[in-house]
């Protein structure tokens, strides 16, 4: 047998060399030379190699078999697998919108441009009909949103094996919204609930505990061997949309019941900064502004940014004459703009005289006329030009994860209800933030629901103490204090006389 070089690279070919010989080539003296490898492929040995001096890990298919569990499906599917389109060299060219021929350009601008007519038309309509149909939408495109981003992870060929799979999803989503929802009633509509649903009022957060505790053990009694892996990433993403949708759409839904317009002007706002920002980007698109959007352009993100600031100070000067949008909705939701509600404006509707600093030059002891919503309404406004277009790249993002185009197709030239109202869930919890933190009061419905929960003789005590302050004010006369007091024992019980 010839002698060959002992240098290592040498010795580790040389197995291979020997696996590689066609069949009935003689043992010769002679290097044994290796047959043609077909183009493309490589031996199992040298692609382990060329792995580690990458630095890359172990494939699906390794790690599956040494693992025992069938999960090969759940971590190399085209969808889920999307590190590798993250590098820049395998990333596609994107071609800007202000770049793009005209024919294709005004094509898609036409399409766009109606089915948005066409949502802000319906959009109005729900608007202007009452709290109830804008609180339905809400729901609605909660559900949509919810399903879109649950169908994304979906491995149909992993839940034909898992009959109760998708229906524990869609249970955490309705042991969530009962608990969420209810809340909500409770703080708006505690005084409505009728006698026969109050154990229901006064134990609602157990009872809701109670039922996402029925599907944990659902979801552990739905464990299937080989299935661990997939079922426990679904589970995250399940609770992962709960929190980023569900919670945050609560949220909205509150906005609504403190007043229509903490719901419809920080949506319009989102609206009217993505609207600007594509029409800035289609015109005059050329730097583009982020990777993972790679169509947003700077130019796009700071025409939008000026003209929501713009438009959110000249609507809310409007709005905050109209009290269907600036009354909350504290006793029943039968209301809708036609019925002319009316209420005690909110301070902060009200227009205030200003004296503006003299560290400015020119405008010095000048005074300005303005109701502090329309201050308010520029934080809102820069908060839906330069924070919240970042929902909608966190989206993005989950699109470059799994693959994905779109979320769906359900609305034609801007995919689907996801992508439409990516920007809206954020938008929402911060108006919610802002407006319990900064402007918002306790109303007498927050301290109904807090009295509620107390038991007959607290919430007499209660009712002796508030009435004796009026006494003191004089605001209520102390016989009629009397009167009250001996009716209660009349129909209460014996340890109301302790009281007096």
């Amino acid at each position: 047998m010839t002698t060959h070089d002992t240098s290592s690279a040498t010795d580790q070919q040389q197995p291979l060399r020997r696996r590689t010989r066609t069949a009935g080539s003689p043992h010769s003296g002679s290097p044994t030379r290796r047959s043609p490898r077909p183009e493309g492929r490589l031996p199992i040995i040298e692609q382990l190699r060329q792995q580690a001096a990458r630095g890359d890990p172990a494939t699906s298919g390794t790690s599956s078999a040494t693992s025992g569990e069938d999960d090969s499906e759940w971590q190399t599917d085209a969808r889920s697998g999307g590190e590798e389109a993250d590098n820049e060299h395998e990333t596609p060219k994107v071609q800007l919108l202000a770049t793009q021929p005209m024919g294709q350009k005004w094509r898609n601008w036409w399409v766009r441009f109606v089915w948005t007519m066409v949502m802000v038309a319906a959009f109005l309509m729900i608007l202007l009909a009452g709290h109830a149909w804008v609180i339905l939408l809400v729901v609605v495109l909660q559900l949509a949103v919810f399903k879109e981003v649950i169908q994304i992870a979906h491995v149909p060929s992993k839940e034909r094996k898992l009959p109760w799979f998708r229906l524990i999803n869609w249970y955490f989503l309705t042991a969530t919204n009962y608990y969420l929802y209810g809340e909500s009633l409770l703080q708006h509509f505690a005084h409505l609930i009728p006698r026969v649903l109050l154990p229901f009022a006064t134990h609602h957060r157990f009872i809701s505990f109670m039922l996402y505790c029925v599907g944990i053990v659902g979801f552990v009694l739905n464990l299937k061997k080989g299935f661990y892996k997939f079922q426990f990433a679904q589970f995250a993403w399940t609770h992962m949309t709960l929190l980023l949708v569900v919670v945050q759409s609560h949220a909205i839904i509150n906005n609504i019941f403190e007043g229509m317009i903490w719901f419809f002007l920080p949506a319009s706002l989102v609206i009217t900064n993505d609207v600007f920002a594509y029409v800035c980007g289609f015109f005059w698109g050329k730097t583009p502004l982020i990777k993972l959007s790679p169509k947003k352009t700077w130019e796009g993100f700071v025409g939008g940014a000026i003209c929501t600031l713009i438009f959110g100070f000249v609507v809310s000067s409007f709005l905050i004459q109209i009290p269907y949008f600036i009354c909350p909705v504290k006793d029943h939701l039968g209301v809708s703009f036609w019925s002319s509600p009316t209420c005690t404006p909110h301070p902060v509707f009200l227009p205030k005289t200003y004296t503006l600093p003299a560290s400015l030059p020119i405008f010095a002891g000048a005074h300005i006329r303005l109701a502090p919503m329309q201050l308010h309404t520029l934080v809102f406004s820069l908060f839906a030009s330069s924070i919240a277009p970042f929902g909608g790249f966190f989206a993005s993002g989950v699109k470059r994860a799994f693959k994905i185009k779109d979320f769906g197709d359900t609305i034609p030239g801007h995919g689907g209800v996801t992508d439409r109202f990516d920007c809206q869930f954020i938008m929402g919890t911060f108006s919610f933030m802002y407006v319990t933190t900064f402007v918002g009061r306790l109303g007498a419905a927050d301290v109904l629901q807090r009295i509620l929960v107390l038991s007959a003789n607290e919430q007499v005590r209660v009712f002796r103490q508030l009435a004796e302050m009026l006494v003191e004010r004089g605001e209520l006369h102390e016989d009629a204090l009397e009167k009250c007091l001996e009716g209660l024992d009349v129909y209460g019980s014996a340890p109301l006389a302790g009281l007096k």
